[in-house]
Formats: structure tokens, C-alpha cells, sequence
């Protein structure tokens, strides 16, 4: 099970003349190279919650994006770019020599790993979609949806807020807060990884390509559609969402039905975060997926 680990190496690798740290536990050559959401988010709540994996026998690597954490923080919106960040993963790659990889995407983290399975096939073992899609017009429809939960009325002042851009507004944020602990983590208390990625958040990268919160989307990523993609997609993929996700089962699916050889596992007491709200049957299916999937 997780728990908080200290880093076997700590890197810097450069990027385009910025520095993007990185972190490696474990060792040998079964990688698992983790990829956290955001956009904006420092790594700590993936990888703290996955590092658990060297105890059997994986080598597990994440590192803070551009922007994140430890990593420089340049200001120019011209960086915060999915095609950008396709080419830092591939440099942190290559810069740490970790070969084919078990490459993980959680949320954000999911439709950079779709991008760069697609731009990179040849550098992975397998993928592991968690808590991601692969259609955010679709997803939009679906935060609708869990959005009309709260009541016409709540939804109606919502919209209100956002379109007048008061989204500070108490009675916004007091609605987007309640739809965090349903869909984003439905624990009473988050897991201090979590409040530390969150307490460092860079809203610039997150803005810029998401939108203002976890429920609204208006940044340049608010038209990506890989679905019709994602067939060139051949190694093994195991796809994990909560049942109570933001990033909904059905969207699951959609990527389900658009792989060749995929499969789904639905967490039924989590949302956003099954590692933490279950680990205890989050953990054993990963582990068996990459036991019996991984490849040469």
C-alpha cells in the first residue's frame, strides 16, 4: 500500500534550457514513469501514492512538469502546450535512460500519456489510464451532468458566475467545492501528498489549458478529442476510474471501446483518487495488470 518514501535519486534534467526536476525510487530495468495531473500540479500526490511499487521489483519515476514544483516556474502561456509537454516526457526519458516504460497518466497526466503513446509508441511497455479521457467535449457533457446533481437552482447561479467571471464569488466556490469531495476525493480527509500538490498549485499552466476549476473548461484543451486516435494504440492498456469520478466510468468506456486491447477496472467507493480512497483494491489490480501484460 502507499505511503510516503523518500526519493532513491533526485535529478535535474534540462528541458528547452529550463530545469525540470525529477525523482527515481527503486531500482533496474521494469519502469514505471508516472505522469500527474494538473496541468500545474506539482508530482507529489502520484508519486507518493505509487512509489509503494518498488516493493515488487518495479522502478518507479515521476518529476514535476515545467512550471511545477521543484521545476522552473517561467511565466510565457506559449509553453503550456500538450505538444510541448509530449517533448519533455520524451527528453526526461531519454535524459534518465529508462527504456520502455509502464507509463502511467492520472487526470491531466491521462491525456498527456494518450498524446505521447501516440507520438512515442515505440517507448513503452504498456499504459495505464487513470482517472482520464480521452474526449473532453465529451467529458464536458458528463461534468454537466454531475453538475445538475446539485439542483437547477445551483447550477443556474453557477452559470451566472460564469458569465459575469465572478468565480470568487463565496456561493461559487462554496458549489465547486461541495462537487470536489464528491468527484475528486471522498475522503473526509485528503492525504497530506494531496494538500501538498494542491497547496502549490500553478494556476498559470491550469488556466491556460483547462480552464478555472475542475468543472469548467475554456482553456486550448477544451476541443481535445483523441478517440478517433486511439486504435494506433496497440500495447496493453489498463484503464482505472471511480465510480463517482469527475472523470466519469462512461468516459472510461469510450476510451475502452476506441483500444485494441484494453481493460477497464471501476472502483466503486472512489472518485478521482482510488489509490488513496481504495487502496486496497486499487493496488492488487494494477499489480496484476502489469505482472501479466508488460511486454519486452
Amino acid at each position: 500500500m502507499w505511503r510516503e518514501i523518500e526519493p532513491d535519486e533526485t535529478r535535474t534534467v534540462k528541458v528547452d534550457g529550463h530545469d525540470v526536476v525529477t525523482y527515481s525510487f527503486g531500482s533496474g530495468d521494469d519502469v514505471v514513469f508516472c505522469l500527474n495531473g494538473g496541468p500545474g500540479l506539482p508530482c507529489d500526490y502520484l508519486r507518493d501514492s505509487h512509489s509503494c511499487l518498488i516493493d515488487h521489483g518495479y522502478r518507479v519515476v515521476a518529476f514535476d512538469q515545467l512550471g511545477t514544483g521543484a521545476s522552473d516556474r517561467p511565466t510565457d502561456p506559449a509553453l503550456w502546450t500538450i505538444t510541448r509537454y509530449v517533448e519533455e516526457v520524451e527528453t526526461v526519458r531519454r535524459a534518465l535512460g529508462l527504456g520502455k516504460v509502464h507509463l502511467v497518466g492520472q487526470s491531466w497526466g491521462g491525456w498527456l500519456a494518450i498524446e505521447y503513446a501516440l507520438t512515442y509508441p515505440e517507448a513503452l511497455r504498456t499504459l495505464i489510464l487513470e482517472n482520464t479521457v480521452g474526449d473532453i467535449p465529451h467529458l464536458v457533457t458528463e461534468l454537466e451532468r454531475l453538475r445538475a446533481a446539485l439542483g437547477p437552482e445551483t447550477v443556474a447561479m453557477m452559470q451566472r458566475h460564469e458569465a459575469d467571471g465572478s468565480l470568487d464569488h463565496p456561493e461559487y466556490q462554496a458549489a465547486v467545492t461541495l462537487l470536489n469531495y464528491r468527484h475528486v476525493c471522498r475522503l473526509p480527509e485528503w492525504p497530506a501528498p494531496v494538500q501538498r500538490s494542491l497547496s502549490d498549485w500553478n494556476m498559470g499552466p491550469y488556466e491556460t489549458m483547462q480552464g478555472p476549476n475542475e468543472f469548467c473548461y475554456t482553456g486550448n484543451l477544451k476541443d481535445w478529442n483523441r478517440i478517433p486516435d486511439m486504435h494506433e494504440i496497440t500495447v496493453p492498456v489498463l484503464i482505472t476510474v471511480g465510480q463517482h469520478d469527475e472523470l466519469t466510468p462512461a468516459c472510461a468506456a469510450r476510451m475502452k471501446h476506441a483500444l485494441p486491447d484494453a481493460e477497464v477496472a471501476v472502483f466503486p467507493n472512489s472518485s478521482h483518487m482510488p489509490f488513496f480512497e481504495e487502496p486496497q483494491a486499487f493496488f492488487p489490480v494494477l499489480l496484476d495488470f502489469l505482472k501479466r501484460r508488460k511486454r519486452g
